[in-house]
């Protein structure tokens, strides 16, 4: 693990929390959820915002679409500590609420930050709120499973895992979704 680049990372959670960004969300959560994972990662995953089990703990994606998302990882050969996972906005809404575009306004030079320390072969958006920033006027259902190249990064954007969860039948579109990925990885890898 590159110890500079977790440096620099740390650095970025730490400038969150002086800066007071989202200040409202900031008053009501538990803990920041800055991301985590290898600070070496070929892909990097960015979800929406933290949920209420990933508050109570400062980690992204521990709930059921964090478990889900363990199981499709794995379903491609990869294992969470191989990627690093974060999400647009670093607190959690209240009542799990869609984060605001100010939010979102306001976190986005952080996640800028943090992609560019990191460096990445693919960036990952997981549904419609990170996947705006990187492809907007596009809905998750034209972009998913598509790579978009022309930004700093290529961006593939999947359904968030949650997607799955509360319908079944998005089920086998994440998991295709999943396949496209390692597809789209050995693709940028090979560039």
């Amino acid at each position: 693990m590159n110890s500079d680049k977790q440096t620099r990372l740390d650095q970025i959670a730490a400038d969150i929390a002086k800066d007071n960004i989202c200040p409202d969300l900031a008053k009501t959560a538990t803990h920041m959820v800055p991301g985590e994972g290898n600070p070496d990662a070929d892909i990097v995953f960015i979800g929406e915002a933290p949920g209420k089990n990933e508050d109570l703990t400062g980690r992204p994606f521990i709930g059921a679409a964090g478990k889900f998302l363990t199981e499709l990882l794995e379903g491609i050969g990869l294992r969470r500590e191989d990627v690093f996972i974060t999400s647009i906005v670093k607190y959690r809404p209240p009542n799990n609420r869609d984060p605001l575009p100010k939010e979102k306004e306001e976190s986005w030079p952080y996640l800028l930050r943090q992609l560019r320390v990191i460096e990445p072969k693919l960036v990952v958006t997981l549904g419609r709120h990170s996947m705006g920033y990187f492809v907007p006027n596009q809905t998750i259902t034209e972009a998913h499973g598509k790579v978009f190249t022309g930004g700093e990064w290529p961006v593939l954007p999947i359904f968030h895992p949650a997607a799955a969860l509360y319908n079944g039948k998005m089920r086998q579109v994440v998991i295709d979704d999943f396949i496209q990925l390692k597809q789209a990885l050995e693709d940028v890898k090979r560039k």
